[in-house]
């Protein structure tokens, strides 16, 4: 039995697709990312209600979901690292540690796939190798287990300048970043978008493995909704979206437009209906 492909099963919809509602960024200690998540049970109860393909969640906050009884539920998505690049201010010492025994518990939490970040940071390539250090200890425990390894490639822009989770959407930096996450074993990508994003298919092309586009900053409805659809034409398999889900006015609603977008090819006026 492929363990593995019944995990990715689980976590891509019948359309191929999928869609992941991060909210595992308390695990950052950063004041600013616990808007629309201070309370964690009623925000997981609240994407659960509009039922995306996956909720993104820490070993802490992982039994909040899975407490949940039956079965129509979203499978789990565990974040493995925890790092601490993300504020205004850059500290004396960065680090990206993994959680222990990372696998073994996603597998006692039943999770379908890990996901681990492959950081890179102006000046800083200390920082780079210890996500690569991450990753290669992951990737023969996710093998043994049959879990599926989300590699997160994140080039971000200097922390003085864009306070630490600003996306760079350089190409020339995102695509190699990329191809370094497929050539250490990643089953899945979760990549930054770029400024343009008709050229993301170059991103899709540098990975033989499915891409999921993360969020990056907030932005408008019309505008992220667009951007979605554009991504999702350049070959992506979907989407992880965190602060445009949990930080908008109804959660609910645009999680279900934006799973109209990803699995059923929804147009911007579409998925504003949705909203209405």
């Amino acid at each position: 039995m492929n363990f593995k492909q019944a995990r990715l099963n689980r976590l891509f919809n019948k359309s191929g697709n999928c869609f992941d509602v991060a909210i595992d960024h308390g695990f950052f200690n950063e004041y600013a990312f616990l808007q629309g998540i201070e309370d964690i049970h009623q925000a997981v109860q609240t994407i659960v209600a509009a039922n995306p393909d996956a909720i993104q969640l820490t070993i802490g906050q992982a039994e909040v979901l899975q407490s949940i009884a039956g079965k129509d539920k979203p499978s789990l998505v565990l974040r493995t690292d925890v790092a601490n690049c993300y504020g205004k201010k850059k500290p004396d010492l960065l680090y990206s540690v993994l959680i222990g025994d990372a696998v073994e518990q996603a597998v006692r939490l039943d999770a379908t796939c890990v996901v681990v970040n492959l950081l890179q940071l102006p000046g800083e390539p200390g920082l780079h190798k210890q996500c690569v250090d991450n990753i290669a200890k992951l990737k023969p425990a996710c093998e043994y287990y049959g879990m599926p390894l989300m590699v997160e490639p994140l080039v971000m822009q200097p922390n003085e300048t864009a306070g630490g989770y600003m996306v760079d959407g350089d190409l020339e930096k995102i695509i190699p970043l990329v191809r370094q996450s497929v050539e250490l074993g990643a089953d899945i990508i979760k990549a930054d978008p770029c400024d343009n994003p008709e050229d993301y298919h170059q991103v899709v092309r540098a990975s033989r493995v499915p891409v999921l586009v993360r969020g990056g900053g907030k932005a408008s409805e019309e505008e992220i909704f667009s951007r979605t659809i554009t991504l999702m034409k350049q070959g992506v398999k979907g989407i992880v979206y965190g602060r445009n889900i949990i930080q908008h006015s109804n959660p609910k609603s645009i999680t279900e437009a934006f799973m109209a977008i990803v699995h059923q090819n929804a147009t911007v006026e579409q998925a504003l209906k949705i909203l209405a």
